[in-house]
């Protein structure tokens, strides 16, 4: 179905704290919610939402999109396609290109990609340190500076594992009010690591991920925040005793934030005994006591967002024996699926909590203007509409990401995206991207 850039107006929405409601859509912004909405709009396109539940788009606060350099696996182009597809407005891509992400000159260059395909808002994630060396900073300044404006530094994939430059980092970004996305790995205690450390690696013969590689990094760089007083986020958390940190930063009042990704709120170590790489991904799948672990604390707001680490791999990075394959699953088309499914119908959140930490909570922690904001007159018309009665059987080869490393391949999962709207404009429109020039 084709669409158009004109008035909107959107019919019997369930909308997340308002109830059934119409929305009006002028111009990009909504200019009214409730009855009368239609006296607003003159010959609108209109969307019957009966059934449908309307959030503020989804805002991911980590995405791999590995253009430049990287487009065999994933294009800006295809990666937003598929984030629009799954209800997102905005994702925050990435640092790890090729080249990478650590100059003022690449950030923009991947902020003009995201323009030019127009499915979401691209924020681009500058690295931490140059050529993810973790020897040196890269041109932090320069990238906030930049058009792009960077607010979000990450070496994601590597840890900035020196706490002396750690520390600097995190007095950097202080001053303009930035953030450090920390990928909590200490390498020394994961050489050569390929799945959870436990009973289970022992039998497979995998060399053993140990959880307290990630909790001793976090608990450092929360010490690091608080003494210093700048902001911190923790990324794909995965360990019980990770969770109980971040609790305890937020207790002492550091400004810490965190993110659980799909794949850990649903999967567990036992799929690495299927030496299938698919299930190979770093942080590594864990025992199911984290994964309820985790689960409880996206619940009691301890973990403040979701985030997909979506790392789409070409097919040979994948199709190869398990210590050959390459870390990283896709994310974007099956995220609020599984937040439905292990969230919401299990009755641990609400569909007003599912806002906050898919929209909300990530655009307020990567400072995105006009992203997560409530339905109500004046906001920005950045709208998801899901029907969460419909159930699909996940099938990669009918996912819009380039790539098929999909973990969930043939299971059923509740939800479906029917429209995303950016900025007023239809970018998905009964369940199909709609083309930037057919809008």
């Amino acid at each position: 179905m084709t669409s158009t850039r004109r008035d909107i107006l959107i019919s019997g929405a369930d909308v997340v704290g308002s109830g059934r409601a119409d929305i009006a859509v002028k111009d990009g912004t909504i200019v009214a919610v409730g009855p009368g909405a239609a006296d607003a709009l003159t010959d609108p396109r209109r969307i019957g939402a009966d059934g449908l539940i309307a959030l503020p788009g989804l805002v991911d606060m980590h995405t791999h999109l590995r253009q430049p350099g990287g487009e065999d696996a994933e294009t800006v182009l295809t990666g937003t396609r598929a984030a629009a597809v799954g209800g997102y407005t905005a994702v925050h891509a990435m640092a790890n290109t090729s080249p990478v992400a650590d100059t003022a000159s690449v950030v923009d260059q991947v902020l003009r990609l995201g323009e030019e395909a127009g499915w979401v808002q691209v924020r681009p994630v500058g690295a931490v340190t140059e050529g993810l060396g973790g020897a040196r900073l890269a041109a932090l300044s320069a990238m906030a500076r930049s058009r792009a404006r960077v607010r979000v530094f990450s070496d994601d994939g590597k840890c900035v594992s020196d706490p002396v430059l750690m520390r600097r980092a995190l007095e950097y970004v202080k001053g303009f009010g930035g953030v450090i996305a920390q990928h909590s790995q200490d390498p020394a205690l994961t050489d050569g690591s390929q799945m959870n450390e436990s009973r289970l690696s022992g039998e497979l013969g995998l060399a053993g991920w140990p959880a307290v590689a990630e909790e001793a990094v976090i608990a450092r760089d929360i010490l690091l925040a608080k003494h210093v007083g700048s902001r911190l986020h923790v990324c794909h958390l995965s360990t019980a005793g990770s969770v109980d940190l971040i609790r305890w930063g937020k207790r002492m009042g550091v400004a810490v934030t965190a993110e659980a990704t799909p794949h850990h709120l649903l999967l567990t170590e036992d799929l690495a005994s299927t030496y299938n790489p698919l299930y190979k991904v770093n942080p590594p799948l864990r025992s199911a006591e984290d994964v309820a672990a985790v689960r409880e604390g996206l619940a009691d707001g301890t973990i403040d967002c979701v985030g997909t680490d979506h790392a789409p791999h070409p097919l040979e990075a994948k199709d190869c024996e398990w210590q050959a394959g390459a870390f990283g699953m896709t994310g974007l088309e099956t995220a609020l699926p599984i937040l439905i499914s292990t969230m919401v119908e299990t009755g641990r959140m609400t569909w007003a909590d599912l806002a906050r930490v898919m929209s909300a909570a990530p655009a307020a922690i990567g400072r995105v203007e006009g992203q997560g904001q409530h339905i109500r007159a004046g906001s920005r018309a950045n709208i998801t509409l899901v029907d969460p009665a419909e159930r699909r059987t996940v099938d990669p080869q009918q996912q819009w990401t380039r790539s098929t490393n999909c973990p969930y391949t043939g299971m059923e999962l509740p939800g479906r995206v029917r429209y995303t709207i950016l900025a007023g404009a239809i970018t998905v429109d009964d369940a199909a991207p709609v083309a930037k020039e057919d809008r």
